[in-house]
């Protein structure tokens, strides 16, 4: 192959990769884990203006590890799975992805929330809803799979960030991997800020079982970040 080729190959390259990065916040992924037909629930629609500036939610932003035995309710719950992922415009999502790859499943274990069941859903951001994996209090499963750390059983919710790495990886290698870890970050803060907003508390939990916290949930993803969610003491 001689040098005209080569340019012509890098060119055609350039472009398939501004094409698929332009296409890509429309593609829908295959979830990694089932759910129970028909039990979807749909979401409040998020708020767009609340009572705490960023500024503020960054200067009281706190890890919360002691919750009180109170609910949450669905508007809350709506409103940090919205910080997490939720599509805020042209179907790109809150955090930053990169080349828009999403690589992350939100699931949430519920406990304590008013007017819906105990379970583990899994959260679609297009569609703004959450479907039910499995019915149950799986609170204190998720808890044991966590090394024990009682705020993850304690909490209202717990929202685990699940990662399917070849989402990211399949379009840049293994710099890939570093994205994802990045793009964790990026959500883990939303709902650090967006809970503070809402006078609720959270902590970032990075110490489990990768499998045992894959089985609770219903997932053949990679557990990354586990967020334990509550009324604050």
């Amino acid at each position: 192959m001689n040098y005209k080729q080569i340019s012509y190959v890098i060119v055609l390259m350039v472009i398939v990769s501004s094409l698929l990065i332009a296409v890509k916040p429309y593609i829908r992924f295959e979830s990694g884990g089932g759910t129970i037909p028909g039990e979807v629930i749909k979401l409040p629609d998020p708020k767009l203006q609340g009572e705490m500036s960023v500024e503020e939610a960054i200067a009281k932003r706190r890890s919360i590890r002691s919750y009180r035995n109170e609910p949450l309710t669905l508007e809350q719950l709506s409103q940090l799975l919205w910080a997490a992922q939720g599509v805020t415009h042209e179907r790109k999502r809150s955090a930053p992805s990169a080349g828009a790859t999403y690589p992350f499943e939100i699931y949430v274990v519920v406990g304590n929330v008013q007017g819906l069941k105990p379970g583990v859903y899994r959260y679609d951001p297009f569609e703004h809803t959450i479907s039910l994996v499995k019915e149950g209090d799986y609170r204190k499963a998720l808890q044991k799979a966590a090394l024990d750390q009682r705020w993850v059983g304690n909490a209202a919710v717990d929202i685990v960030l699940v990662a399917f790495y070849e989402r990211t990886t399949g379009y840049y290698g293994d710099r890939g991997i570093r994205y994802v870890h990045m793009e964790a970050g990026h959500i883990g803060e939303n709902i650090y800020l967006q809970a503070t907003a809402l006078g609720l508390g959270t902590v970032a939990v990075g110490a489990f079982y990768d499998d045992k916290v894959a089985e609770v949930v219903g997932t053949d993803g990679a557990p990354l970040y586990i967020f334990p969610v509550g009324v604050p003491r």
